[in-house]
């Protein structure tokens, strides 16, 4: 379905991030700060004919489209990216002309941000921006300074998903991914363990050393001095030991789990959704006592969009509660705006019937803003993590460290 990061070369942007984040605080209201030249959407404005967007699968579908077409007279086309790195590559192609627009994940967002590709927007120019939830109305992975670099779409945490024919009792710890022994026994699922394929993986086992080793000061699972570091990277090479297979496309899980060689490990509630319809085998899935990493996607602009009268329209229409309703339901993710929720309640039971779908509601937390507090949400690594001695590793340094575990 989505979203996995591929290894290939990051662009070089690592330490204009960090220019631009060393002061990334969130903004108090709503708007917050507002750049001189952030954009703004006005109705009035008569659009291009065309409108040129990067996005995930399913993220930008017919039946979301067509109505906006139809209102604006803006045809969209779509180019469908699988990983946050060819997302940065496709928007800097031809300069950061060929698009206009991404909806990139919080991994994403900041390269974006530092390395010039995408313009600041004025969040009080779009009509439904104060239905969005509390702790999307100026996230740090997209609001730098106050300024804001785009509007939210969907959001979803990684749960722990398990077959729960064969994991018993339900687990209440990532220790059955992370851990060769369990109680003092032979961890009995070693070897059917997987983990998201990606360099940001790092923070799921970072988050797991808050709670279990405390004493090496993590207070922030994307936050790492070079000790949070190895540690993190050591757990993931003891985890390597214990997995059948790495995932970053939402499928290679989903066929796994059918076919028996994987019963426990990270997983979109997307993908405990298929499971589920298919009726092949029986998932259940936690929020383990340590917490879970997540990720919320922003439809960001390009700062050169050949387009820009369309992609404001389209940001604008992308905050409405039956579009994020509709992929929320499409793609098994939950909406940044609450007024989508009874939207995607009602989705869910015409697609599933009345007991599944009533059944699955309850996985989105739709409209919970304390859930998604609970969420670390991805965001990318920066050496000035606000200590301010800026001894904190980069992504760049994330992804040699994930090379070296997938490929010991």
């Amino acid at each position: 379905m989505r979203r996995g990061i591929s290894l290939v070369a990051i662009v070089g942007v690592m330490a204009l991030i960090a220019a631009a984040c060393s002061n990334n605080s969130s903004s108090s209201g709503p708007s917050g700060g507002t750049s001189a030249s952030a954009l703004s959407y006005d109705a009035s404005a008569q659009g291009e004919g065309e409108l040129n967007l990067v996005a995930w699968p399913l993220y930008a579908e017919k039946d979301v489209r067509g109505p906006f077409e139809d209102a604006t007279g803006c045809k969209v086309n779509v180019k469908e990216a699988n990983t946050s790195d060819e997302m940065v590559n496709l928007m800097s192609q031809g300069g950061g002309t060929q698009y206009d627009g991404v909806s990139a994940s919080g991994d994403a967002t900041l390269r974006l941000i530092a390395s010039g590709l995408v313009a600041p927007v004025n969040v009080d120019s779009f009509d439904d921006y104060a239905n969005v939830m509390p702790s999307l109305q100026a996230p740090a992975h997209n609001t730098v300074n106050g300024v804001h670099y785009g509007v939210p779409y969907e959001w979803g945490p990684n749960i722990l998903m398990y077959n729960s024919d064969i994991v018993s009792p339900a687990p209440k710890s990532w220790d059955i991914t992370f851990e060769p022994q369990i109680n003092g026994q032979a961890n009995p699922y070693a070897g059917k363990i997987t983990g998201y394929n990606s360099p940001i993986f790092i923070a799921d086992a970072a988050m797991y050393l808050m709670s279990h080793q405390p004493d090496l000061g993590i207070t922030d699972p994307y936050e790492l001095n070079a000790d949070q570091l190895d540690a993190a990277v050591n757990l993931l090479k003891q985890q390597n030991g214990l997995v059948s297979k790495y995932w970053n496309v939402w499928s290679d899980e989903v066929d796994a789990f059918e076919s028996g060689d994987m019963v426990a490990g990270t997983a979109w509630p997307a993908n405990q959704n298929v499971l589920i319809s298919d009726d092949k085998v029986n998932v259940g899935s936690v929020t383990p006592s340590e917490g879970v990493t997540g990720w919320a996607d922003t439809w960001m602009m390009s700062s050169n969009a050949p387009h820009p009268n369309c992609m404001l329209a389209w940001m604008n229409y992308t905050l409405s509660d039956k579009v994020q309703a509709a992929t929320a339901y499409t793609f098994g993710a939950t909406p940044s705006v609450t007024t989508a929720c009874q939207g995607l309640k009602a989705n869910l039971i015409a697609g599933y019937g009345q007991e599944v779908g009533t059944n699955a509601y309850p996985l989105y937390h739709c409209g919970d803003d304390g859930y998604l507090k609970s969420i670390f949400l991805w965001k990318t690594p920066v050496p000035d993590c606000g200590n301010g001695s800026s001894d904190c590793a980069d992504y760049n340094t994330w992804t040699q460290k994930w090379v070296e575990v997938i490929g010991q």
